[in-house]
Parts: C-alpha cells; sequence; structure tokens
C-alpha cells in the first residue's frame, strides 16, 4: 500500500500541475509549510521532482508561525535545515489575537487572513512569482460547503488562482489528491507533523463539515467523487 501512495501521489500532482500548468521553467515558488502533514508533503515532493523534469525552478519553504508557541518555529527550522531546504521563519501575534476580544470573526478567518498577508508580503520581499499551498481535494469540498453554509456563497478554492494583475499566482497542486492518500504518503516518509498549539483546532466549522461528510461517505463510498466533480459541472441555466 505504501509504495501505491508513493506513486499515485506523484502521478495526481503531476496531473495537476500539467492540466494547469503550475510550474515553469524560473518560477521562484514560496510553499507555505504549516508543519502538517499536507504542506510537508508538498514542499517535499515539489523539489523530488526537480530530479526528473526538464525544467528548472527554485522553492523555497516558508513557515508562519501564529504564535501560539514560539518552539514550534524552531522544530521547522530543524526540519528545513535537516533536510537542506531553503527557508523563512515567520514569527507572527495573530494566533493569540484571534482568539482574544479583539476579535470579532471566527478565529480560523482571522488566522488564515494574517497568515495569507504574511505569505504575499514574504514572496513580494523574495521576488517570488507563485505561492503553493498544500489544500487537497478534501480541503476543496469542505472549502464548498463551508462557503454555502456560513458565506452564503457558491464557490470553493481554485486550483490557481492570481492576485496583483498576476503579479503572483497561488497554485495548489494537491487538488486531485485525497486527504487519506497524503495520510498514507507520509507514513511512508514517517515524518512527525508540527503541533502549532492552536487551543481551537479540532473544533472548527471546518471540523464540523468534515464530520458530516464523513458520515455521508461511509454510506455511498461515489459522494465525494460527485461532489467533487459537480464542482466544476455548474448547470447556471438552472441556478436562478
Amino acid at each position: 500500500m505504501s509504495q501505491y501512495a508513493l506513486k499515485d501521489m506523484k502521478r495526481l500532482m503531476g496531473k495537476a500541475i500539467h492540466d494547469y500548468s503550475m510550474t515553469e521553467e524560473g518560477d521562484h515558488i514560496l510553499v507555505g509549510v504549516s508543519g502538517g502533514k499536507d504542506s510537508l508533503s508538498l514542499l517535499w515532493i515539489l523539489r523530488e521532482r526537480l530530479k526528473r523534469l526538464p525544467i528548472k525552478y527554485r522553492v523555497t519553504a516558508a513557515h508562519v508561525n501564529p504564535g501560539f508557541d514560539p518552539a514550534s518555529a524552531e522544530k521547522m527550522r530543524g526540519f528545513f535545515t535537516e533536510h537542506g531546504f531553503d527557508h523563512v521563519i515567520i514569527q507572527g501575534d495573530f494566533g493569540p489575537r484571534a482568539h482574544s476580544p479583539e476579535n470579532r470573526e471566527n478565529p480560523c478567518f482571522f488566522c488564515a487572513m494574517h497568515r495569507r498577508k504574511a505569505l504575499f508580503e514574504l514572496a513580494d520581499k523574495l521576488g517570488c512569482n507563485k505561492i503553493a499551498l498544500g489544500h487537497h481535494k478534501d480541503d476543496m469540498i469542505e472549502t464548498f460547503f463551508l462557503n454555502i453554509f456560513y458565506s452564503a456563497s457558491v464557490s470553493t478554492m481554485l486550483p490557481v488562482q492570481e492576485f496583483f494583475k498576476g503579479k503572483i499566482r497561488i497554485i495548489r497542486p494537491f487538488y486531485l489528491i485525497d486527504e487519506g492518500l497524503i495520510k498514507r504518503y507520509t507514513g511512508l516518509m514517517e515524518w512527525k507533523t508540527i503541533d502549532l498549539g492552536c487551543p481551537t483546532a479540532g473544533v472548527s466549522k471546518r471540523e464540523e463539515i468534515k464530520k458530516m461528510l464523513e458520515g455521508l461517505y461511509r454510506n455511498n463510498k461515489k459522494i465525494k467523487g460527485n461532489v467533487f466533480h459537480a464542482i466544476t459541472n455548474v448547470r447556471k441555466d438552472y441556478l436562478p
């Protein structure tokens, strides 16, 4: 099963990158690395692909620490240094602020907004033209339902997204990959994921959606695939 996971990760990521022209000669890609299984896998495979591609691009890892536990940033620095990754560590304070009276929004929204801002600023400083994020197929589906239930919009993440008139593009090379496959891959690699110390981890609105969907998937294995394909098969004639 482990070897199949390795092959499937490479195949699906390669298809996503090819279909959307996510990487090009001379790219400088900033990879957002939280310390979880998704971002660690993305960073690793993006660099590994360089060994067998005719094009060359540069990869820089970026860890934006939200400020719950400064020690987690040092653990990430240790991982990057041990495996020879160019990297930048940004120490933030928005995590505790997201859980304080200062914030009237969802803590996850507040954190995500500030983390994204930090990545954009760093990409501009380093001259990176792309930011790679580890969002996968399950993230796409969960975001779709989150936006329907809590934002009153029919939308989700895009595989490729342009910002600042195309100066920076966000790419999501894992958008065709199931979360379960990434778990099997990281099990093969034997990495220890980094806990950022968020007090609301595991109790977010996204977790509620995830549990709802898991119940549906258990009853019918076709549901996940149907929802994912529905996102790209919108019949506007049947919407008001």
